[in-house]
C-alpha cells in the first residue's frame, strides 16, 4: 500500500487517478448548490484544485497537506492555496458560505474527524454550510467494500458512523448516499452531507 500512497503524493497521477470520476463525485453538491451564488468557498483538502474551476466566481481558498499540490494548483487556478496541515495548523480565519471537505475525512481517526469539524465551525458564515463528501465502507462483502479497504485512507466508515460524527457537531440538512461507477460496475460508494452548526 506504501507504493500505491507514495502514487498518489505525485500530483500528475493524482489527477489521471481522480479524473474518471472527479465530476462524478460532486454530482451530489450541485443538486442543492448553485455554484454561481457562492460568494466565498473554503475547500479544505483541496488536492491539486480539483474543485477550484467549479467556484471561478468566488473568493476561494483552498488548503491542502501536500506542497506538491498546492503548488500545481497555484499554476492552473484563480483562488488563493496554501499548505495547512488540518490536524496541526490553525485554519485561516475568514467567513465562507460553503464549506468543502471532498474525501479528506476517511484519512483522520475520529479524534481528528471531531477537532476538524468543531475548528471548521469557525469558518462558516452565519448563514454558511458545511458540504462534505466522503468514502462509504459498505455492510455488505463486495468489490465496494474491498476498494474502500484498499483506499489510502485507514479510517472508511459506515454510514452509522458518519451520521454520528457529523451529528455531534452539525445538524443534517442533507445526507445522501450514492455509487460511483464505472463501467457499470459500483467502484466504490460515498455520501454528500450539508449540515449547519448546532
Amino acid at each position: 500500500m506504501s507504493g500505491l500512497a507514495n502514487l498518489f503524493e505525485n500530483t500528475l497521477a493524482y489527477r489521471l487517478l481522480q479524473a474518471p470520476f472527479a465530476e462524478d463525485k460532486l454530482a451530489p453538491l450541485w443538486r442543492h448548490v448553485d455554484a454561481a451564488k457562492v460568494r466565498r468557498v473554503f475547500d479544505v483538502g483541496c488536492g491539486p484544485g480539483t474543485n477550484a474551476a467549479h467556484f471561478s466566481s468566488a473568493d476561494y481558498v483552498g488548503i491542502d497537506l501536500n506542497p506538491g499540490y498546492i503548488e500545481s494548483a497555484r499554476r492552473r487556478f484563480r483562488g488563493t492555496f496554501e499548505v495547512v496541515d488540518v490536524v496541526k495548523d490553525p485554519l485561516p480565519a475568514r467567513e465562507n458560505d460553503l464549506v468543502l471537505v471532498n474525501s479528506l475525512m476517511h484519512h483522520l481517526d475520529d479524534g481528528a474527524v471531531s477537532a476538524l469539524l468543531r475548528k471548521l465551525r469557525a469558518t462558516l458564515a452565519p448563514d454558511g454550510r458545511l458540504h462534505v463528501l466522503d468514502l462509504v465502507l459498505p455492510d455488505e462483502r463486495g468489490i465496494a467494500r474491498t476498494l474502500a479497504r484498499l483506499d489510502r485512507g485507514d479510517f472508511a466508515r459506515p454510514v452509522a458512523e458518519w451520521r454520528r460524527l457529523l451529528g455531534a457537531e452539525y445538524d443534517e440538512v442533507v445526507f445522501e448516499r450514492y455509487p460511483l461507477r464505472f463501467l457499470g460496475a459500483t467502484l466504490w460508494n460515498m455520501f454528500y452531507f450539508q449540515g449547519k452548526p448546532r
